[in-house]
């Protein structure tokens, strides 16, 4: 099966270009990103791969995507419509994708439409309809909703020609390319489990987490009995303290909501915990009982000792939102692609 790397929002917070040239160096069939200004800045970074758009697109923004021959999904007949007179006006024929609702409401013609739609399509002929997509909403969640989409997804396939009318057909993001059988797809547009992140948790010991999540002890101080830490005062100490103080905050992306819920950070092979609320640019933790920890230090966040589900739960997010929320302040530093 052929794979179509999503790098939407930064490839999920990692960074665009970098992980984009990765991937593409590796021979995926496609980039998947969100919208035109995500492929504008891979095209610009001189990366040689096809882009694939996810999402609709707006009318202004159509020229320069068939001009660069970019590939969209098309979930309305005003999309087909404009691409087919755009890609005659420019000489050719542009590659595109019919996008189907099987659930996830968010784009996409719905199932009932299709016979007629797929009538009229045929006769636009500025377009090469070259593959068909769906997406799936609760892989991660309903086992049996999803079967059913599996289902559906290929009754839709054989009542519109069947495999050999569609040369990419494609369904499974992470969680259904993990947890399920593709069947007549031969495409899968894997996002978070490129990452090293599974959506199912039985998955997670079979990949690697990409991003660590770091910084350091920027100052370090004995707070006596009675004194609070952090805006609100949600702390306040029972016996004199030892709190250090980490240059990391919610302003570089770590979040706030964590508070109160008993976060922690990995630390000279040690767990300790955050006191109070994180503030903008920097938090707190307890190294009382760790005289050995110094300015200067470096302190893991989230990472191969501290995976990034926790700190989502305790957030009460998702993976997918703590890894896209890492702000551009933090510098990321490439090491190499996984082998």
């Amino acid at each position: 099966m052929a794979m179509m790397a999503v790098v939407k929002a930064g490839a999920y917070g990692h960074g665009l270009e970098e992980v984009a040239r990765i991937f593409a160096e590796t021979g995926v069939a496609f980039l998947g990103v969100a919208n035109v200004g995500e492929a504008r800045r891979i095209a610009m970074a001189g990366i040689s791969c096809r882009i694939y758009l996810l999402g609709a697109t707006w009318s202004e923004e159509r020229q320069e995507i068939v001009e660069r021959d970019w590939t969209p999904c098309i979930s309305s007949m005003e999309e087909a419509r404009h691409f087919d007179v755009l890609a005659k006006s420019c000489g050719k024929r542009l590659r595109v994708h019919i996008a189907v609702d099987t659930g996830m409401g968010r784009g996409g013609f719905v199932p009932e439409q299709l016979p007629e739609i797929w009538k009229v399509l045929s006769q636009h002929t500025g377009l090469e309809i070259e593959g068909i997509g769906s997406h799936l909403p609760s892989a991660d969640e309903d086992e049996e909703f999803t079967r059913a989409q599996f289902s559906q997804f290929n009754e839709i396939i054989a009542g519109l020609g069947g495999v050999a009318a569609f040369p990419w057909r494609h369904l499974a993001n992470s969680a259904g390319l993990l947890g399920y059988d593709p069947l007549q797809c031969n495409l899968a547009r894997p996002g978070l489990m490129l990452y090293g992140i599974s959506p199912l948790p039985a998955f997670q010991a079979r990949l690697r987490p990409a991003m660590t999540l770091k910084s350091r002890v920027t100052l370090i101080r004995t707070l006596p009995t009675g004194h609070g830490v952090s805006y609100g005062r949600s702390y306040v100490t029972t016996r004199p303290t030892r709190v250090a103080t980490i240059g990391m905050g919610y302003g570089d992306g770590y979040p706030r909501h964590v508070s109160g819920h008993a976060p922690r950070v990995f630390l000279r092979g040690r767990y300790f915990p955050v006191l109070g609320r994180v503030t903008m640019d920097q938090m707190m933790i307890d190294v009382t009982d760790a005289t050995d920890v110094m300015e200067g230090d470096e302190v893991e966040l989230f990472g191969p000792n501290l995976p990034v589900q926790e700190v989502a739960e305790k957030a009460d997010t998702i993976s997918w939102h703590v890894l896209t929320g890492i702000t551009a302040r933090v510098v990321r530093r490439f090491t190499g692609a996984a082998t």
